[in-house]
């Protein structure tokens, strides 16, 4: 029977370039994968893109097959070199890339077809140390206690090693006699191109080697069981709204003897109904009066590390803002913020007789003087 045109397998041109061919072949690939491919004919479609890709995809061999065709990679034939797909190595094509492109895992995965003997360098699963998880957790603390620092306890639930099998899973360890520890079965499967070795994780050990005489009622053979856990958190001074703290080791425990996971807290600081923080700075909104823009006052501010006199100039506005240096948060950096009051006019509703008829000769008052009103009346007219 003669074989299609590879072109034609892979849908593309003559003409088509280098990333146009493997594009097609990823399509064709994704299509008709066994693992995905439910079609009778959908295995025979696969290796024949395959064929068609590992040529197309070289440019010596494509441009061997452009002058010569299917014949040029016959046995003995002129220019061919001898190139065979009977040997079961594709002349050492890797198709692991496209793989791990198509479906995001390693051509390991794929040992039940007898990829890792056809393509080469597969992998099978290793009994190798793992980190463990990492966890978060959100963490509400006060105002003043991300001012000041502060420790606080924490109830955390996870999973840990089990206390009866000390996290193996088991009683009685023993080399496992399906895969004499190796963590892998090997099969013989016979295809189109040859009869190839195909390597898949030991279904009796799960591809660890090893197995138990006895399976820990306690976690059921899975090494972990779900606790509870009380960890101090040590919160430093000056931390800001949902700054992270990460705490080595306190996640979930690894495997296979790996470094626990760490614990990532997230601060969440509650509002306070006076002081608003940006960055290390802290700013307040203080009400005056009239008379206290006008005339000028002291007034006593309470700020984060105790009282301060705060002198209001003569003649201030509505919405100054005054400014205590140093005064804000210190959070241990080189300089500490500063403290800003934001003066906020507060106009009287009710008046006595007395202080209604002072306001009245108040607004009786020339105020021709002032440049303000002067300048808003010449563009006024």
């Amino acid at each position: 029977m003669a074989k299609k045109d590879y072109y034609e397998v892979l849908g593309v041109p003559k003409t088509a370039s280098e990333q146009e061919i493997k594009s097609a072949f990823r399509k064709l690939a994704k299509k008709y994968h066994p693992d995905v491919c439910k079609d009778p004919d959908g295995a025979e479609k696969f290796k024949e893109a395959q064929e068609a890709y590992s040529v197309l995809s070289d440019a010596n061999k494509r441009k061997t097959y452009d002058q010569f065709g299917h014949a040029a990679f016959e046995q003995g034939a002129p220019g061919g070199g001898g190139y065979s797909y009977g040997n079961g190595n594709f002349n050492g094509m890797d198709f692991s890339d496209i793989f791990d492109e198509i479906f995001g895992r390693s051509n390991s995965d794929f040992s039940s077809f007898g990829f890792e003997d056809l393509f080469g360098g597969g992998k099978k699963k290793s009994n190798r140390a793992k980190s463990g998880r990492d966890l978060g957790y959100a963490m509400e603390i006060s105002f003043e206690e991300a001012i000041n620092g502060c420790k606080k306890d924490i109830e955390l639930e996870t999973m840990d090693n089990c206390p009866e099998c000390d996290g193996k899973g088991g009683f009685g360890e023993e080399v496992c006699s399906v895969c004499n520890g190796s963590g892998a079965e090997v099969k013989q499967a016979s295809t189109l191109f040859g009869t190839f070795q195909t390597r898949t994780t030991c279904h009796a050990c799960g591809g660890s080697g090893k197995v138990f005489r006895e399976i820990c009622k306690k976690c059921r053979g899975n090494g972990q069981v779900k606790t509870t856990k009380v960890i101090t958190i040590t919160v430093p001074k000056g931390i800001d709204n949902k700054e992270q703290l990460r705490i080595s080791g306190k996640g979930e425990p690894g495997i296979n003897g790996g470094p626990n996971g760490d614990l990532y807290i997230e601060i969440r600081i509650k509002p306070h109904p006076l002081y608003t923080r940006k960055d290390n700075d802290i700013y307040i909104d203080m009400p005056v009066t009239i008379c206290d823009l006008v005339l000028g006052t002291t007034k006593t501010i309470k700020t984060l590390d105790g009282y301060v006199d705060l002198k209001i100039p003569a003649g201030s506005s509505n919405d100054d803002i005054l400014k205590i240096k140093g005064k804000g948060v210190d959070n241990g950096s080189w300089k500490a913020g500063d403290f800003y009051v934001n003066l906020k006019l507060i106009t009287p509703t009710k008046l006595t007789r007395d202080q209604k008829k002072l306001f009245e000769e108040l607004s009786e008052t020339d105020l021709e003087n002032y440049k303000e009103f002067s300048e808003f009346e010449k563009l006024n007219r």
